[in-house]
């Protein structure tokens, strides 16, 4: 009888959940895979999955700890340390600086910020911290936002931008909305700088970041996305081809490296909001805000692929907002840091996965739904205790409010390779509120600290 009020229970809270976020992710589904593999078989193709299997290798990371314990130190140095940290927070000249997190730190509180926006690839920190996008590159201003045509794009549209092949920093000349008619294809070495405009990706694809690198997309709004029909589109300056629908993702990441990904706001995407798939890795997702969806972030889409054991991503000072599921992230294979991020709501679980992969959660601030049956932080996928048991899932200085609680497993990290003071002695969950506090899309005004 209890068993069946428990059903009961979780059948009436399933209802409950707005129909319009529950999508299931479609890389799970071996049908994606049925149509969307032949595409990719062609030696166009294959000459840029080789090359990109290649570059992803060399941005792996050996040694994963060092990399995620030079992030903490950086944030125990600015906000927990002495007093030498906590005059870094200090006033400037033209009124208080609101960076209160060291990645912002780099930049935000440089009134020039708009004269010299490319000083923004030197702060991405976390393993994507490699990443420089179109720092080599000129500034190409977007003046058009429209989306009409697939193959040849009008010069100025942020399609002929991000198919050019060179390095470009692309920023644009006013705000404006652009609904992207299909799947938008990036090329390498690319940034996509939203700052002191407002630009909002609405109500049509999203972007794709597949086998290429050095991608750095920041400042803008991707809501309310949709899939793609596919056709022929445009993946670079010399090439088009025929692409099959896409999968609704907000930023789908196929078999890339070094991504960062800062300040974007994302809600309500027909697939994952951010996926990072085949063998991606390097990538760096901060200072973001996430609203309304269920299934978030998938890392690794696959049980079968062993590709994604290379797989590194650092999740930092973001914030998990309302009307959120679960799959914050759901992780495959690979090592996965979760530092210093506000998890206030999600309805089923906050942080998953299946196949074994590592997951270091340090000093987030994890409030619980108030239903009884979704306090648990984490889930394990489609594995029994005696092989869950033996997967590192460590929480370090996190803080837990509303009777979440996180089940850890694997070996305490009690010789984790970087000395002593790299790990965070204090609780800094407790300043996670100061630390994401301006997550997603920010106002910048010229002429002012951002």
């Amino acid at each position: 009888m209890t068993k069946l009020y428990h059903f009961f229970l979780l059948t009436c809270f399933g209802v409950i959940i707005p129909t319009t976020l529950v999508h299931a992710n479609v890389k799970e589904q071996n049908s994606y895979w049925n149509k969307v593999l032949p595409s990719l078989n062609d030696s166009y193709w294959q000459e840029k999955a080789a090359i990109a299997a290649k570059v992803n290798d060399e941005a792996y990371t050996p040694d994963p700890y060092a990399v995620s314990g030079n992030m903490s130190y950086a944030v125990q140095e600015m906000i927990i340390g002495g007093n030498k940290g906590r005059r870094n927070l200090g006033t400037l000249k033209h009124g208080p600086c609101k960076a209160t997190n060291p990645i912002d730190r780099c930049w935000r509180c440089d009134r020039n910020w708009a004269n010299n926006r490319k000083k923004l690839a030197d702060c991405v920190q976390g393993f994507g911290r490699k990443t420089t996008g179109g720092k080599a590159g000129p500034i190409y201003v977007v003046t058009d936002s429209s989306d009409n045509d697939m193959v040849n794009p009008r010069p100025g549209t942020l399609r002929h931008a991000v198919t050019r092949n060179g390095p470009l920093w692309i920023i644009f000349a006013r705000s404006m909305n652009i609904r992207l008619s299909q799947e938008l294809i990036m090329t390498s070495d690319k940034t996509i700088d939203g700052r002191g405009t407002d630009i909002v990706i609405a109500n049509g694809a999203g972007i794709t970041i597949q086998f290429i690198g050095n991608v750095i997309i920041h400042g803008i709004k991707i809501f309310d996305i949709h899939v793609g029909t596919g056709g022929l589109i445009r993946d670079a300056e010399n090439h088009y081809g025929l692409r099959t629908m896409s999968d609704g993702d907000g930023i789908s990441i196929y078999a890339s490296s070094n991504v960062w990904i800062d300040h974007v706001s994302m809600r309500n995407c027909r697939d994952g909001l951010i996926d990072a798939i085949m063998g991606s890795t390097a990538i760096t997702i901060s200072n973001s805000h996430f609203t309304d969806h269920n299934e978030v972030m998938l890392f690794g889409a696959s049980d079968g692929y062993d590709g994604d054991q290379k797989m590194q991503i650092t999740l930092a000072f973001n914030h998990f907002g309302k009307r959120l599921i679960q799959r914050m992230p759901r992780c495959r294979w690979g090592f996965i840091h979760v530092l210093n991020n506000d998890y206030t709501h999600w309805e089923m679980y906050a942080i998953g996965g299946s196949k074994h992969p590592t997951i270091i959660s340090e000093g987030n601030r994890f409030i619980a739904p108030n239903n009884g049956y979704a306090k648990e932080i984490t889930k394990r996928d489609y594995s029994p205790e005696s092989e869950w048991k033996t997967w590192t899932w460590r929480s370090i200085n996190d803080v837990y409010l509303n009777g979440a609680f996180f089940t850890q497993s694997g070996s305490v990290l009690t010789n984790r390779p970087f000395s002593s003071k790299d790990m965070i002695t204090a609780k800094p969950g407790t300043y996670v509120g100061r630390l994401t506090r301006y997550s997603g899309s920010l106002k910048c005004r010229v002429g002012r600290p951002c």
